[in-house]
C-alpha cells in the first residue's frame, strides 16, 4: 500500500526488487544510500529518485483516510487477488485498490472479457459495443473496461442494463471517478460490480498511469475485443499487451472509410486479432481461449512461457 503511494506503477526496477526481496525490504533500500543488489550506484540513485519522498510525511494520514473511506486494498496472496495478474511477472501491480465487490476478481480467467476502444466512437461502434457487452452479460461473464467515454462507457452501460457484472479498471483513485461525466455510471459500477486501480485513493490520472493500466486490462481477461480505435488510440495498447500475454484478441471490422476502424483493421491485417462481428464470434473466441488456458494449467506451464509466437497464423473464425 505504501509503495503505491510513493512510486509510480509498472516501474520495472521496483517490480524486480519486490519479487526478489519483498515490499518491506524495498522500502528500506529506497530509504538508505547503500548498494542495491543488481544495480550499479548510478542506477540505484535513479531508482531512488523515482520515489515521491514528499509524500512520506503524509503516509499515516493517507492510510487513515483510506480506512475511513471504505476503499479496500488487495495484495498478492489475498483471497480475492486475481491470479491472472501474476502472469505479468515483474510488471504485476504492487497492490489493487478496490471499491465494490472485490470477490468478482477471484473468478476464473475465462469469466472475464475486456471490451475497449475509442473515446471518440461512432454510433456504429457504440451499438456494437453494447451488443457485445450484452452477450457477455447473458453468458454470465464479466465485462471489463476502463470507464472512459465512447466504447468503454457503452460496454459498462449495456452490462448494467442487462443485469450483468462489470469491472472498471481506472488510471486514478477509485474514490474520484474519472471522467467526471461518468461519475454516475462509475458509482453504479461500484454499487453492483467493482472499481479497480493500482494507484491509491486521491490519485489523479496521468499519461503514464493510462499507459500502465493497459497491461491490467489485458491481463485480467481471457480475451480482449477492440471495437473501434484510431491508429494512435491508447486502446490498441490493451490489445497488443493481451496478445503478448497469450490472451485472445478480437477486433470488430468497420467501414474502410472510417478512421475509427483503422486500429481494428490493422490488428486483423497483421494477424494479432480474430474477426469478431457479433456475440457468437466473441463467445467462440472466449471459449477457445478458456480451453487453451485450461490445457496450459494442466500442463503446468508458467505464464511467461505461454505467449503465442509471432509466427503463429491469425486465428480466424
Amino acid at each position: 500500500m505504501v509503495l503505491s503511494m510513493l512510486v509510480e506503477p509498472n516501474d520495472p526496477v521496483t517490480g524486480r526488487l519486490l519479487a526478489r526481496v519483498g515490499a518491506v525490504e524495498v522500502l528500506r533500500l529506497a530509504e538508505l544510500d547503500g548498494e542495491v543488489s543488481g544495480l550499479n550506484s548510478v542506477d540505484a540513485q535513479v531508482w531512488r529518485d523515482h520515489f515521491n519522498t514528499s509524500e512520506v510525511r503524509n503516509i499515516t494520514e493517507r492510510l487513515d483516510h483510506v480506512q475511513q473511506s471504505g476503499v479496500r486494498a488487495l495484495v498478492p496472496g489475498d483471497a480475492h487477488w486475481p491470479a491472472a495478474l501474476d502472469d505479468l511477472g515483474e510488471a504485476a501491480p504492487y497492490v489493487l485498490w478496490v471499491r465494490g465487490a472485490s470477490s468478482f476478481l477471484a473468478r476464473p480467467l475465462s469469466d472475464f472479457v475486456t471490451i475497449t476502444g475509442a473515446r471518440a466512437s461512432t454510433s456504429y461502434g457504440d451499438h456494437v459495443a453494447r451488443e457485445l457487452a450484452a452477450s457477455v452479460a447473458a453468458s454470465e461473464r464479466v465485462v471489463v473496461a476502463g470507464g472512459a467515454y465512447g466504447i468503454e462507457g457503452a460496454a459498462h452501460q449495456a452490462a448494467l442494463a442487462a443485469g450483468g457484472d462489470t469491472i472498471a479498471v481506472l488510471a486514478n483513485g477509485v474514490d474520484r471517478p474519472y471522467p467526471a461525466g461518468h461519475r454516475d455510471l462509475l458509482d453504479r459500477v461500484a454499487d453492483v460490480g467493482v472499481l479497480v486501480s493500482e494507484v491509491p485513493p486521491g490519485a489523479v490520472p496521468t499519461r503514464h498511469r493510462f499507459i500502465a493500466r493497459a497491461r491490467l486490462m489485458a491481463a485480467l481477461s481471457s480475451a480482449t475485443v477492440l471495437v473501434e480505435a484510431g491508429f494512435r488510440s491508447g486502446s490498441l495498447a490493451v490489445a497488443r499487451r493481451a496478445s503478448e500475454l497469450g490472451r485472445g484478441v478480437g477486433a470488430v471490422p468497420g467501414p474502410v472509410t472510417s478512421a475509427a476502424s483503422a486500429g481494428p483493421h490493422s490488428l486483423l491485417q497483421t494477424g494479432v486479432a480474430s474477426l469478431v462481428t457479433d456475440g457468437a464470434d466473441l463467445a467462440n473466441l472466449v471459449e477457445r481461449e478458456g480451453s487453451r488456458h485450461a490445457a496450459i494449467l494442466r500442463a503446468g506451464i508458467a505464464g511467461d512461457q505461454v505467449r503465442r509466437p509471432a509466427s503463429e497464423p491469425a486465428r480466424t473464425l
